[in-house]
């Protein structure tokens, strides 16, 4: 496998950006294609349930909205929260990038989410003030991990025209490369609320949100960015039919 990897990379990275996948393709490369749009979806999907699990699945519970989504980890959906960021761990670090760049942020990804999982916030504690040094290696796994998903989005996924960029995108990959920017746009300007909100603001405003949960919703928010950027990437096919649909609006919109 590693070999086919060194030899046909380029051909093999298109076929994966542009999910096609032509007769003379051999039955190993459309298992690594395959196989690598299942990764992307696999961490789509985890993004996309998470919020919902701890959140609203919570409640029904009995188990009250969170200041942050790390402080599941001392309520019964700690298991949630831990199988979650381990698995997208693991599935970053399974994935192998086009260059050594975006195999170097898959590895850096992996190593911030395992941190997220297995260095927890202290119990009852500001993200900022914590009582250990775990705690505050958790919140600095955590800033590294949303970077790491926001230069996936803005910087690796985002495709050029295989003709040149003279030649123009496809409707749909032009749609697919907006929600790749707007996803990572979105992830850095919730990181950079998270960070007013707790380097910037007076204790007694920071008091305020945390009463309406500030932070969680934040985080909500970051993590769908993510997960529809990987589940575009990943061709899900539910993003697929709303990018046919934005893209066929276009086209008669042009006319």
């Amino acid at each position: 496998m590693g070999s086919l990897w060194g030899n046909n990379q380029t051909e093999l990275s298109q076929m994966i950006s542009h999910h096609q996948l032509p007769e003379s393709v051999s039955e190993s490369s459309r298992t690594i294609v395959v196989s690598y749009l299942s990764i992307r979806r696999g961490i789509g999907y985890i993004g996309l349930l998470l919020p919902l699990l701890l959140g609203p699945v919570g409640q029904l519970m009995g188990i009250q909205i969170q200041d942050n989504m790390s402080s599941y980890y001392h309520t019964v959906l700690r298991d949630v929260f831990v199988g979650s960021m381990c698995a997208i761990g693991v599935f970053l670090f399974c994935y192998r990038g086009y260059d050594w760049i975006e195999t170097w942020t898959g590895r850096m990804g992996s190593f911030f989410a395992l941190g997220v999982a297995l260095c927890p916030l202290d119990a009852n504690s500001d993200p900022m003030f914590q009582r250990t040094i775990v705690g505050y290696a958790h919140t600095v796994f955590g800033g590294g991990f949303f970077l790491t998903l926001a230069f996936y989005s803005l910087y690796h996924f985002p495709v050029e025209p295989e003709d040149g960029p003279q030649q123009g995108l496809s409707p749909v990959d032009y749609e697919r490369n907006l929600v790749y920017r707007l996803s990572g746009g979105v992830i850095l300007i919730a990181l950079l609320t998270m960070g007013a909100y707790l380097f910037l603001l007076p204790l007694d405003w920071r008091a305020w949100l945390n009463d309406y949960n500030f932070l969680f919703w934040t985080e909500w928010i970051a993590v769908w960015a993510f997960a529809a950027a990987w589940l575009t990437k990943g061709r899900a096919i539910f993003t697929s039919i709303v990018l046919d649909i934005l893209s066929t609006s276009r086209v008669f919109a042009g006319h």
